[in-house]
Protein backbone atom coordinates (compact mmCIF):
# COMPACT_ATOMS: atom_id res chain seq x y z
CA UNK A 1 0.00 0.00 0.00
CA UNK A 2 1.41 3.38 -1.03
CA UNK A 3 1.92 6.28 1.32
CA UNK A 4 -0.91 8.81 1.59
CA UNK A 5 0.32 12.25 0.52
CA UNK A 6 -0.82 15.19 2.65
CA UNK A 7 -0.54 18.95 2.62
CA UNK A 8 1.67 20.39 5.36
CA UNK A 9 -0.12 21.92 8.33
CA UNK A 10 0.51 25.67 8.55
CA UNK A 11 -1.25 28.48 10.38
CA UNK A 12 -3.16 29.31 7.19
CA UNK A 13 -4.74 25.89 6.62
CA UNK A 14 -4.95 24.15 10.00
CA UNK A 15 -8.55 23.38 10.96
CA UNK A 16 -9.29 24.46 14.53
CA UNK A 17 -13.02 23.72 14.93
CA UNK A 18 -14.31 20.14 14.63
CA UNK A 19 -10.82 18.86 13.98
CA UNK A 20 -12.12 15.30 13.58
CA UNK A 21 -13.77 16.36 10.32
CA UNK A 22 -10.57 17.77 8.86
CA UNK A 23 -8.46 16.15 6.16
CA UNK A 24 -5.12 17.18 4.72
CA UNK A 25 -4.97 14.26 2.29
CA UNK A 26 -4.41 15.38 -1.30
CA UNK A 27 -6.94 12.94 -2.78
CA UNK A 28 -10.11 14.07 -0.97
CA UNK A 29 -9.16 17.75 -1.24
CA UNK A 30 -8.46 17.59 -4.98
CA UNK A 31 -11.65 15.58 -5.54
CA UNK A 32 -13.77 18.25 -3.86
CA UNK A 33 -12.17 20.95 -6.02
CA UNK A 34 -12.64 18.95 -9.22
CA UNK A 35 -16.25 18.03 -8.51
CA UNK A 36 -17.34 21.63 -7.82
CA UNK A 37 -18.95 23.51 -10.69
CA UNK A 38 -17.80 26.86 -9.29
CA UNK A 39 -14.65 27.73 -7.35
CA UNK A 40 -14.45 30.87 -5.26
CA UNK A 41 -11.10 32.58 -5.67
CA UNK A 42 -10.08 35.35 -3.29
CA UNK A 43 -7.14 37.74 -3.51
CA UNK A 44 -5.91 41.13 -2.31
CA UNK A 45 -6.91 43.74 -4.92
CA UNK A 46 -4.28 46.23 -3.76
CA UNK A 47 -3.63 48.98 -1.19
CA UNK A 48 -6.27 51.33 -2.66
CA UNK A 49 -9.10 48.89 -1.96
CA UNK A 50 -9.77 47.94 1.70
CA UNK A 51 -11.95 44.94 0.81
CA UNK A 52 -10.68 41.51 -0.19
CA UNK A 53 -11.90 40.46 -3.62
CA UNK A 54 -13.57 37.14 -4.38
CA UNK A 55 -14.54 35.77 -7.78
CA UNK A 56 -16.53 32.75 -8.95
CA UNK A 57 -14.34 30.90 -11.45
CA UNK A 58 -14.09 27.49 -13.08
CA UNK A 59 -10.99 25.39 -12.73
CA UNK A 60 -9.44 21.97 -12.27
CA UNK A 61 -6.56 20.26 -10.57
CA UNK A 62 -4.03 18.75 -12.96
CA UNK A 63 -0.37 18.40 -13.93
CA UNK A 64 0.86 19.42 -17.37
CA UNK A 65 4.34 18.06 -16.65
CA UNK A 66 2.96 14.75 -15.37
CA UNK A 67 -0.50 14.37 -17.02
CA UNK A 68 -0.90 10.80 -15.78
CA UNK A 69 -0.71 11.93 -12.14
CA UNK A 70 -3.57 10.59 -10.04
CA UNK A 71 -5.91 12.70 -7.94
CA UNK A 72 -3.95 11.92 -4.76
CA UNK A 73 -0.61 13.19 -6.11
CA UNK A 74 0.75 16.77 -6.15
CA UNK A 75 -1.21 18.83 -8.70
CA UNK A 76 -1.55 22.44 -9.80
CA UNK A 77 -4.84 24.30 -9.93
CA UNK A 78 -5.71 25.76 -13.34
CA UNK A 79 -8.25 28.60 -13.49
CA UNK A 80 -9.98 29.98 -16.58
CA UNK A 81 -10.60 33.70 -17.07
CA UNK A 82 -10.76 36.73 -19.37
CA UNK A 83 -7.62 38.52 -20.46
CA UNK A 84 -8.41 41.94 -18.95
CA UNK A 85 -10.03 40.87 -15.67
CA UNK A 86 -8.60 42.33 -12.48
CA UNK A 87 -7.18 39.07 -11.17
CA UNK A 88 -5.42 38.42 -14.48
CA UNK A 89 -3.91 41.90 -14.52
CA UNK A 90 -2.68 41.48 -10.96
CA UNK A 91 -1.19 38.07 -11.73
CA UNK A 92 0.45 39.48 -14.87
CA UNK A 93 2.07 42.27 -12.85
CA UNK A 94 3.07 40.10 -9.88
CA UNK A 95 6.69 39.37 -9.17
CA UNK A 96 8.47 36.49 -7.49
CA UNK A 97 6.30 33.44 -6.85
CA UNK A 98 3.16 35.08 -8.25
CA UNK A 99 -0.14 36.44 -6.96
CA UNK A 100 -1.16 34.99 -3.56
CA UNK A 101 -4.68 33.59 -3.82
CA UNK A 102 -7.09 31.33 -1.97
CA UNK A 103 -9.31 28.81 -3.78
CA UNK A 104 -12.39 27.46 -2.00
CA UNK A 105 -15.04 24.90 -2.91
CA UNK A 106 -18.00 23.38 -1.09
CA UNK A 107 -20.67 20.75 -1.68
CA UNK A 108 -23.83 20.24 0.39
CA UNK A 109 -24.87 16.59 0.71
CA UNK A 110 -27.70 16.72 3.24
CA UNK A 111 -29.82 18.77 5.63
CA UNK A 112 -29.40 17.66 9.24
CA UNK A 113 -32.72 18.29 11.01
CA UNK A 114 -32.26 18.02 14.75
CA UNK A 115 -34.39 18.56 17.82
CA UNK A 116 -33.15 22.10 18.39
CA UNK A 117 -32.12 24.86 15.95
CA UNK A 118 -28.66 24.95 17.47
CA UNK A 119 -28.02 21.30 16.52
CA UNK A 120 -29.09 21.67 12.89
CA UNK A 121 -26.30 21.20 10.37
CA UNK A 122 -25.37 20.03 6.88
CA UNK A 123 -23.64 16.99 5.56
CA UNK A 124 -21.01 18.68 3.45
CA UNK A 125 -17.61 18.59 1.80
CA UNK A 126 -15.40 21.67 1.64
CA UNK A 127 -11.84 22.38 0.58
CA UNK A 128 -9.48 25.35 0.67
CA UNK A 129 -6.20 25.79 -1.19
CA UNK A 130 -3.56 28.50 -0.79
CA UNK A 131 -1.05 29.16 -3.51
CA UNK A 132 0.62 31.52 -5.96
CA UNK A 133 -0.93 32.22 -9.36
CA UNK A 134 0.88 32.99 -12.59
CA UNK A 135 -0.34 33.30 -16.16
CA UNK A 136 0.29 30.28 -18.37
CA UNK A 137 2.38 31.58 -21.29
CA UNK A 138 3.37 28.32 -22.96
CA UNK A 139 0.82 27.68 -25.74
CA UNK A 140 0.94 23.89 -25.42
CA UNK A 141 0.26 24.05 -21.68
CA UNK A 142 -2.48 26.65 -22.23
CA UNK A 143 -4.26 24.42 -24.75
CA UNK A 144 -3.88 21.43 -22.44
CA UNK A 145 -5.39 23.39 -19.53
CA UNK A 146 -8.25 24.69 -21.69
CA UNK A 147 -9.09 21.12 -22.67
CA UNK A 148 -8.84 19.98 -19.04
CA UNK A 149 -11.24 22.70 -17.87
CA UNK A 150 -13.66 22.28 -20.80
CA UNK A 151 -13.94 18.56 -20.12
CA UNK A 152 -14.62 19.31 -16.46
CA UNK A 153 -17.76 21.17 -17.51
CA UNK A 154 -18.96 18.13 -19.44
CA UNK A 155 -16.91 15.01 -20.14
CA UNK A 156 -15.47 14.73 -23.68
CA UNK A 157 -16.84 18.14 -24.63
CA UNK A 158 -13.53 19.44 -26.02
CA UNK A 159 -13.26 16.91 -28.86
CA UNK A 160 -16.99 17.21 -29.55
CA UNK A 161 -16.79 20.93 -30.26
CA UNK A 162 -14.99 23.16 -32.78
CA UNK A 163 -11.34 23.02 -31.77
CA UNK A 164 -8.68 24.25 -31.52
CA UNK A 165 -9.65 27.80 -30.55
CA UNK A 166 -8.72 30.44 -33.12
CA UNK A 167 -6.24 33.26 -32.46
CA UNK A 168 -8.78 35.81 -31.13
CA UNK A 169 -10.16 33.18 -28.74
CA UNK A 170 -6.70 32.27 -27.54
CA UNK A 171 -5.82 35.94 -27.06
CA UNK A 172 -8.95 36.75 -25.04
CA UNK A 173 -8.64 33.69 -22.78
CA UNK A 174 -6.15 33.51 -19.94
CA UNK A 175 -5.28 30.50 -17.82
CA UNK A 176 -3.95 30.95 -14.30
CA UNK A 177 -1.71 28.23 -12.92
CA UNK A 178 -1.75 28.06 -9.14
CA UNK A 179 1.21 26.45 -7.43
CA UNK A 180 -0.40 25.14 -4.27
CA UNK A 181 1.53 25.55 -1.02
CA UNK A 182 -1.06 24.17 1.39
CA UNK A 183 -4.61 22.96 1.58
CA UNK A 184 -7.20 21.42 3.86
CA UNK A 185 -10.60 19.84 3.62
CA UNK A 186 -13.53 19.33 5.92
CA UNK A 187 -16.13 16.61 5.59
CA UNK A 188 -19.28 16.06 7.63
CA UNK A 189 -21.39 12.97 7.09
CA UNK A 190 -23.71 10.90 9.22
CA UNK A 191 -26.98 11.65 10.95
CA UNK A 192 -28.49 13.79 13.66
CA UNK A 193 -26.48 14.65 16.76
CA UNK A 194 -28.55 15.96 19.67
CA UNK A 195 -27.72 16.62 23.29
CA UNK A 196 -28.94 14.24 25.99
CA UNK A 197 -31.06 16.95 27.62
CA UNK A 198 -33.18 16.96 24.44
CA UNK A 199 -33.11 13.25 23.50
CA UNK A 200 -34.37 12.40 27.00
CA UNK A 201 -37.10 15.03 26.90
CA UNK A 202 -40.25 13.18 25.77
CA UNK A 203 -42.18 16.42 25.25
CA UNK A 204 -39.63 17.39 22.61
CA UNK A 205 -39.00 13.99 21.01
CA UNK A 206 -42.72 13.25 20.67
CA UNK A 207 -43.40 16.33 18.52
CA UNK A 208 -40.19 17.15 16.62
CA UNK A 209 -39.28 15.09 13.56
CA UNK A 210 -35.54 14.52 13.20
CA UNK A 211 -33.50 13.07 10.38
CA UNK A 212 -31.57 13.85 7.23
CA UNK A 213 -32.76 15.19 3.88
CA UNK A 214 -30.18 14.05 1.31
CA UNK A 215 -29.15 16.81 -1.12
CA UNK A 216 -27.55 16.26 -4.50
CA UNK A 217 -26.90 18.26 -7.65
CA UNK A 218 -29.16 17.18 -10.52
CA UNK A 219 -28.61 17.66 -14.25
CA UNK A 220 -31.80 18.07 -16.28
CA UNK A 221 -32.78 16.93 -19.74
CA UNK A 222 -30.69 18.70 -22.44
CA UNK A 223 -32.59 21.47 -24.21
CA UNK A 224 -31.46 22.19 -27.81
CA UNK A 225 -30.66 25.75 -28.81
CA UNK A 226 -32.77 27.43 -31.53
CA UNK A 227 -29.77 27.18 -33.87
CA UNK A 228 -29.08 23.49 -33.15
CA UNK A 229 -29.16 21.27 -36.26
CA UNK A 230 -28.17 17.95 -34.65
CA UNK A 231 -31.34 15.89 -34.25
CA UNK A 232 -30.27 13.53 -31.48
CA UNK A 233 -28.55 14.57 -28.26
CA UNK A 234 -25.02 13.10 -28.46
CA UNK A 235 -24.22 10.16 -26.22
CA UNK A 236 -21.35 11.98 -24.50
CA UNK A 237 -23.96 14.42 -23.14
CA UNK A 238 -26.71 11.97 -22.21
CA UNK A 239 -24.26 9.58 -20.59
CA UNK A 240 -22.65 12.37 -18.58
CA UNK A 241 -26.05 13.56 -17.31
CA UNK A 242 -27.08 10.01 -16.38
CA UNK A 243 -23.83 9.07 -14.66
CA UNK A 244 -23.49 12.34 -12.71
CA UNK A 245 -27.07 12.20 -11.45
CA UNK A 246 -26.55 8.62 -10.34
CA UNK A 247 -23.19 9.40 -8.73
CA UNK A 248 -24.37 12.54 -6.92
CA UNK A 249 -27.46 10.84 -5.52
CA UNK A 250 -25.51 7.78 -4.39
CA UNK A 251 -23.00 9.92 -2.48
CA UNK A 252 -25.67 12.03 -0.76
CA UNK A 253 -27.58 8.96 0.36
CA UNK A 254 -24.47 7.11 1.51
CA UNK A 255 -23.38 10.17 3.52
CA UNK A 256 -26.42 9.69 5.77
CA UNK A 257 -24.72 6.59 7.10
CA UNK A 258 -27.78 4.33 7.09
CA UNK A 259 -29.34 2.08 4.47
CA UNK A 260 -32.47 3.73 3.11
CA UNK A 261 -35.65 1.68 2.61
CA UNK A 262 -36.18 0.70 -1.01
CA UNK A 263 -39.17 3.01 -1.42
CA UNK A 264 -36.92 5.93 -0.42
CA UNK A 265 -34.12 5.00 -2.79
CA UNK A 266 -36.04 5.45 -6.03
Amino acid sequence: MGKTLVYPKRDSNTVNRYKHRATYDLGPIHSIINSSQVLHVSFNPGPSDPFPAILPMIGQMGSFDYPSSSIDEPLDCYLHGYVSSRIMNLARASEGDGLPICVAASRVDGLILSLTPNSHSYNYRSAVLHGYAKLVTDEAEKLWAMELITNSVLSQRWKNSRVPPDKPEMSSTVILKVKVVDGSGKIRDGGVSDERKDTENAEVTDRVWTGVVPVWETFGEPVPSPQNKVKEVPEHITEYVRSMNEQNRAYAESAVGVTLPKEEQH
